[in-house]
């Protein structure tokens, strides 16, 4: 496979002894030494086994490495050894993981060339990752053909089809369907299935039909599992009944089942968007307790709840909290923040989080992106307003430089900012910029900058705005 060999055996090598250290080897690179030094060996009698090509196979993929598996796939048939079918199914999985699901049918297809016929296991595992990559449509076409063929229906393979079913809003009457045709199948819903339609439901809104479900589930002697319980407090909280999903929460105490962090996660961002921030902090604290780590979710969920309520100095403790656990906060967390800062005037604030978003190299994303320009306008007033024009001025230039729109009001503020500060060559060449820009001063803008340029007898500076004003109010527009 190209690496040098250097690995010497100190006795007659067996498949079973490459086979288990290349299995411990976690580094992918002295993995294939290992196993390179033990094809040198060809030459003694040794020959690599489905095992020994599996394990490389596995470890291959593990790294991403999808070339150098599928080649020895080519391998293995040029020696003449038998390729199982959990030896492709290990690289369909990996190309599932990095969501390159068509590869993965790629491979699929390819196995009866390497004389592997394919059994409903393979048909399943393929099925299930077109599901999961949201290939809804090549997903039905190919569980159609798995019927054609005669592969016939089981648990396993109606779960997948009613997870492809309740993605939509559209098909999941279709789900509930075969749901309920399941039995006259000859396949007994099992907890997943359970599972699988509750999510769906509580996505759509339809909390009723999930709990009804729900109740259902355990008269058939299908236990709910965290997963379950968290879809359903997920939408209770969606909707609106905290009550209820709290005490979901206490049942799950009860019947023994923990709690992971995205249960903990869709309880406080419920109790937050709810206005009980102080609920959601306790449950921050619970989760510490059990020694679960917060994600990203379990923190924005926090902070918005917290500025939303004017608790600040809260937001920013935990923002200070999730940075040190090596979490990153994105442009929507710090628009929040700041939007907070800019709520009670600490406009100086309020730019050291900008500054500090753009020197950690934080952009925002097409949705933040509105947020994003209304806050930094937001906050160049704030300061105009407050009497801090030169870092109004710094970010105004900031935000020349990134393509970020100014407001009229913003112009507005910065030119009469300058302007009663004596400025007035920086006020009227923002009064250019604005014109440039396609901005129409207002009549505020003008008598500002052209009054403060009369007033200290500036005569030839005023009559040259006046006459940029004109251009810009007789000027013609350019087809």
């Amino acid at each position: 496979m190209g690496s040098k060999t250097m690995f010497k055996w100190s006795k007659q090598v067996t498949p079973s002894q490459v086979e288990q250290l290349i299995r411990a080897e976690r580094d992918v690179k002295k993995a294939i030494l290992i196993f390179d030094s033990a094809t040198a060996e060809y030459a003694n009698g040794f020959q690599h086994n489905p095992n020994t090509f599996g394990i490389m196979i596995s470890k291959l993929v593990s790294a991403n490495q999808f070339r150098p598996a599928e080649e020895l796939l080519n391998r293995m048939m040029e020696e003449k050894c038998s390729i199982t079918e959990d030896i492709f199914l290990s690289i369909c999985r990996a190309y599932g993981r990095v969501h390159r699901p068509l590869d993965a049918v790629r491979v699929f297809n390819e196995m009866e060339n390497f004389q592997c016929k394919p059994t409903a296991k393979s048909y399943i595992t393929v099925f299930a990752i077109l599901v999961e990559e949201n290939q809804l449509k090549v997903a039905l076409r190919f569980y159609r053909h798995m019927r054609e063929i005669g592969i016939p229906p089981s648990v396993a393979s109606l779960n997948v089809l009613i997870k492809a079913l309740c993605k939509n809003s559209g098909t999941m009457e279709a789900a509930l369907r075969i749901f309920h045709e399941m039995p006259n199948r000859g396949c007994t819903p099992d907890s997943y299935t359970y599972g699988t339609l509750i999510n769906g439901l509580c996505r759509l809104g339809k909390i009723g039909e999930a709990k009804e479900l729900f109740k259902e589930m355990e008269t058939k002697g299908c236990s709910p599992s965290v997963v379950t319980y968290t879809s359903l407090i997920h939408g209770l909280c969606q909707s609106g009944n905290l009550d209820e999903a709290i005490g979901l929460l206490d049942e799950m105490a009860s019947k023994g089942i923990a709690p992971n962090v995205f249960t903990y996660s869709a309880l406080m961002d419920g109790l937050c968007k709810g206005g009980c921030s102080s609920q959601a902090m306790e449950l921050l604290e619970m989760m510490s307790s059990k020694r679960l780590r917060p994600n990203t979710i379990t923190y924005s969920s926090l902070i918005h709840g917290l500025c939303k309520e004017g608790k600040l100095q809260e937001a920013l403790e935990i923002l200070d909290r999730m940075k040190l656990q090596g979490l990153k906060p994105d442009a929507g967390l710090y628009g929040k923040i700041i939007s907070g800062f800019c709520d009670i005037c600490k406009f100086q604030e309020a730019a050291n989080f900008l500054d500090e978003m753009v020197l950690g190299g934080i952009s925002p994303n097409r949705l933040t992106w509105s947020l994003h320009v209304r806050i930094y306008n937001m906050v160049v007033q704030g300061l105009c307003t407050n009497g801090d024009p030169n870092r109004a001025f710094q970010l105004y230039l900031s935000m020349r430089t990134r393509g970020i729109s100014i407001d009229a009001g913003t112009f507005d503020s910065l030119v009469n900012c300058f302007s009663n500060r004596g400025d007035l060559h920086k006020a009227a060449h923002i009064v250019d910029e604005m014109v440039t820009d396609g901005c129409i001063p207002t009549k505020g803008t003008w008598s500002a900058v052209f009054h403060g340029f009369w007033d200290r007898r500036k005569v030839r500076e005023a009559v040259e705005l006046l006459q940029v004003k004109l251009m810009s109010e007789f000027a013609e527009p350019e087809i």
